[in-house]
């Protein structure tokens, strides 16, 4: 049966700001959502408040709504559309379905005669909560764990006392799991019972028997009217059953599951799909399995939406869920559709996997000082990467690189733990750095069944360690000039990177990148193909890997290489990695309206990232996407094997910044802005001198290399000081000091987290207003885009602060100084493209704090507010096709656009919650009003030095 034809208006709920537990996994999947309603002719209309994503782009849908989530909004956007026929509430994760929830409680749907389609009420109802949920799987025949619900404190403390300890404690209708724990001590039972009854919406709690050391697996399925069902992928947690899957290291396909336990599991997920409910579209859920021969299955929850795991799975498998899902939901069947990779072939189908994909979170603890690092039931990363390999080894290596953390992949580069008592504790109590903690365990010699008994982890996945630890100390035997080829190329095929083999044979990176080479072991590419290559694919996602050369009957040798290279001229943009505080999903949009531009300028787009959650690793944003680690290595063998006209940088945030000079050294053309330029920026001596020759104020400041430096400095410069590292991003480590014990104590600190760095000493102009600047040069003129003016002071970083657009209160003099300062900076850093610059306001003189020749985190925002697609103007200047007077600037805002920071220290309530110049939102809405008199903005202004902490 082919599409419903009543359905000619639809209306999307997004998932708001960017939170712990809710990322930008739900803007990929909204956006896949509009974009296959796009395609078979349907109105879309979008409620979303966040800017800083691809999803609320103006192109994304007929009608963008940039409203706070709320019932108020729903009903002013029926009434402005009174011809929405239904509401599709499954892509924007929990905040999403909570709002569809609430309307429909309200009878709003019913008013106005608006549907609810992909997912239906009662399946909600009985998935969250979780008594009903119980009831419903016991009478279907799944396995649960011995549990029960309490919606008093009292009725708590009895379940508990009957099942023993250790117990889980789970709060109804919450997100990432808030709410949730694991009490091994009856004495904390009771403030972990309170909170939970206190976070679940309903005051209802589901109390159950912990099952430690069971294995977690999820599965992602989709169902279509006609009760077609195909299970898409199957994800295994490395981490066993006791830490949130957002937080877990997970692995697809399923390693460790025998076929006939896996069978009994796809048998009992489509029951228990179709048990809940009668709705066409994506579903996911989640099993613990016993770890004994046994493999009892019980059934731990279900998702009747598409979920966190959802965008991995659909970039494991290359098999767009939410886009196939949304087709589901108006009323296409799955043999009905076409497979989106080969064209050839139906959507009612597995993918195959022929290779694996390893995720790992990416976690900011740094940025919670005080914080419980100890992983649990409730979330806490803030964005994950995902390697792709032909095994689980070089997956797991492709993944640790992809995490920006300062290091190479597992061990070999002399950062892992030595101490024995150390590591044991580490191991005992899971936390970030797990997954290296494990190498170093099996490199000092603790026993595999010693790491097990602590951990649980599988004992094939500590195989799998072990044998990288073999590998490591068969090389270290050797020198580069006698390493043998073979083991060079295990080496490699298991994922371990120049950098480390460098390390192990104590030479140079390049000295081993110069022997590969010289050897013929070379990466090749690999298509990301849904199939296993049993059908061709007519879509170019590839990942790479190293192979044996293969001969043929007349003598013949090659590798075979998936990735063919065309005659067209190409530019690479180099993606922002994993989503993680001072740098989320702004740079994701930035990277996907550069790839558009380039591409409507003639240039085959290659994209390369690693990010699983975003839009810019779907396979049909760039003609090639290349899903790699942002790590040197793997840029620039794909640089050498596509020729591209020059790589973008200036899109990717701090990620691809950090590359330009690796660029620059090895001749490769940077796109825009120079990296001279870059790093004149950076270099804050430099930079200063420029500013000293254009008559451009800035506060007093010195560097510092050591604390008795700093000590020095601090007599010339006089307190209170700004003290912060050069060449970080969001703020890391900076710091308002008011007397030489702290400057002492945190310059020490610095120095020791940051070895070499340079820091910088500002003079901080206390009580000064804090206001900022983007603006687009073409390296003859400069166009500003937008002047903020934040409402909290100076001193509070400025992806914390709450940003007007344009500003409230400062006057002509101060504006035209702003304004002179933007175009004089831009125009001396020879800027091409975009450039950010902040300033501080102190008795009418405009003074700067630093410039950012790249895109900002607030592009997204002003390009929102004034309709106007700038990041498409900036790259099309940058690669030289347009000049700034060829486009017809045209912005339009009535009232304001404050840009609003959100927090997530529910996650982590013990932690000061104070701001200053580091950064510790996780997201952002826009909130327009129409004048300054609005409430919001008074209430605003009025707690606007509340938070300021030195």
């Amino acid at each position: 049966m082919p599409k419903r034809k009543d359905l000619k208006s639809i209306l999307i709920i997004g998932s708001g700001p960017i939170i712990i537990g809710q990322a930008c996994e739900f803007d990929y999947s909204g956006s896949q959502a509009l974009r296959s309603l796009r395609e078979d002719g349907i109105e879309t209309i979008l409620i979303n408040s966040n800017p800083a994503t691809i999803m609320t782009d103006p192109s994304m849908a007929d009608h963008v709504y940039l409203k706070p989530l709320n019932t108020k909004s729903i009903v002013e956007i029926l009434k402005n559309h009174p011809n929405v026929d239904a509401v599709l509430p499954t892509m924007g994760g929990q905040t999403a379905l909570n709002l569809c929830i609430e309307a429909d409680e309200k009878g709003i749907w019913e008013d106005f005669g608006v549907e609810i389609i992909g997912v239906d009420i009662d399946a909600i109802n009985i998935t969250e909560d979780r008594e009903k949920f119980r009831e419903l799987m016991l009478k279907i025949g799944v396995g649960m764990p011995p549990q029960a619900s309490a919606t008093s404190f009292l009725k708590g403390k009895e379940i508990a006392q009957e099942f023993g300890f250790p117990l889980v404690i789970r709060a109804s209708f919450t997100l990432g799991g808030a709410g949730a724990s694991i009490v091994y001590e009856p004495e904390k039972f009771d403030n972990q019972l309170s909170h939970a009854l206190e976070v679940s919406p309903i005051h209802e709690v589901m109390i159950d028997k912990a099952l430690m050391g069971w294995k977690e697996y999820e599965l992602e399925l989709l169902r279509d009217k006609n009760d077609n069902v195909v299970i898409i992928c199957t994800i295994e947690n490395m981490d066993p059953m006791g830490i949130h899957t957002g937080d877990s290291i997970t692995v697809a396909p399923a390693m460790t599951l025998s076929d006939r336990t896996f069978q009994r599991m796809r048998d009992m997920a489509i029951h228990m799909m179709r048990s809940i409910g009668d709705f066409a579209g994506g579903c996911n859920v989640q099993f613990a399995v016993s770890p004994d021969e046994k493999e009892d299955i019980i059934a731990i929850e279900i998702n009747p939406r598409v979920s966190r795991s959802s965008a991995l799975a659909s970039k494991a498998t290359g098999y767009p869920i939410a886009k196939i899902a949304a087709k589901l939901a108006i009323g296409y069947t799955l043999d009905e559709l076409d497979n989106q990779i080969t064209k050839s072939t139906s959507a009612l189908f597995e993918p195959t996997l022929d290779y694996v994909i390893v995720k790992i979170p990416r976690w900011n603890f740094d940025k919670f000082e005080g914080s419980d690092r100890t992983l649990g039931l409730q979330m806490k990363s803030v964005g994950e990467v995902m390697g792709i390999g032909r095994s689980f080894q070089e997956a797991l290596h492709k993944a640790t690189q992809s995490l920006e953390i300062k290091r190479n992949g597992l061990g070999a580069d002399g950062k892992g733990y030595k101490d024995y008592d150390k590591i044991i504790q580490k191991l005992k109590v899971p936390s970030w750095d797990r997954v290296f903690v494990i190498y170093d365990a099996i490199q000092l010699g603790i026993p595999l069944k010693r790491i097990h008994d602590i951990t649980k982890i599988d004992m094939w996945f500590l195989k799998q360690y072990e044998e990288l630890n073999y590998l490591e100390q068969e090389i270290s035997k050797h020198t580069v000039q006698s390493l043998p080829k073979a083991l060079l190329l295990e080496a490699k095929q298991k994922g371990f990177a120049d950098r480390q083999i460098a390390h192990m044979l104590d030479c140079w990176e390049s000295e081993v990148h110069i022997k590969r080479t010289d050897l013929g072991i070379n990466r090749i590419y690999k298509l990301v193909d849904t199939c296993a290559a049993e059908f061709k694919a007519v879509t170019p996602y590839y990942y790479s890997t190293f192979e044996e050369e293969i001969e043929t009957a007349d003598g013949e040798r090659y590798v075979a290489n998936d990735s063919e290279v065309t005659d067209k001229k190409k530019i690479v943009v180099l993606g922002s990695g994993p989503n993680r505080i001072g740098q989320g999903i702004e740079f994701d949009y930035c990277c996907v309206h550069g790839v558009l531009a380039a591409a409507e300028c003639g240039y085959e787009t290659i994209m390369i990232n690693c990010n699983p959650e975003t839009v810019s690793t779907d396979f049909d944003t760039a003609d090639k996407l290349y899903f790699e680690p942002v790590f040197w290595e793997h840029i620039y063998d794909i640089i050498k094997h596509e020729k591209p006209e020059g790589v973008i940088v200036q899109l990717g945030g701090q990620t691809a910044l950090k590359l330009a000079e690796k660029l620059d050294k090895y001749g490769i053309n940077i796109i825009g802005t120079s990296f001279e330029s870059l790093d004149l920026a950076e270099d804050r001596g430099s930079f200063s001198t420029l500013l000293k020759d254009n008559n451009i104020p800035y506060p007093k400041f010195g560097v510092a290399e050591t604390a008795d430096e700093a000590l020095e400095l601090a007599d010339e410069l006089n307190f209170p000081l700004l003290v912060r590292p050069s060449y970080v991003l969001g703020g890391q480590g900076m710091k308002i000091v008011i007397n030489k014990e702290e400057l002492e104590a945190h310059v020490v600190d610095l120095l020791r987290k940051i070895p070499n760095n340079k820091l910088l000493l500002d003079h901080y102009l206390d009580g000064a207003i804090e206001a900022e600047a983007d603006a687009i040069c073409d390296g003859d003129e400069v166009r500003i885009i937008g002047i903020m003016e934040h409402i909290e002071p100076c001193g509070i970083h400025s992806g914390d602060s709450n940003a007007t657009l344009p500003p409230f209160n400062l006057g002509e003099f101060v504006m035209q100084q702003i304004k002179d300062h933007t175009k004089k900076i831009a125009l001396a850093l020879n800027t091409v493209g975009l450039i950010n610059i902040q300033f501080a306001v102190k008795d009418d003189i405009v003074y700067i704090i630093e410039a950012n020749p790249r895109a900002s985190r607030t592009v997204p925002f002003i390009a929102k507010a004034y309709g106007e697609p700038y990041v498409n103007y900036a790259t099309k200047v940058m690669l030289g096709e347009k000049k700034i007077k060829d486009f017809d600037f045209k912005p339009h805002l009535d009232g304001y656009a404050i840009k609003q920071p959100v927090f997530s220290f529910n996650k982590f309530p013990n932690v000061n919650k104070n701001l200053g110049p580091e950064m510790k939102s996780t997201g952002e809405s826009i909130l327009f009003i129409d004048s300054l008199k609005d409430d919001d903005f008074y209430n605003l202004y009025s707690r606007r030095k509340m938070y300021l902490s030195k």
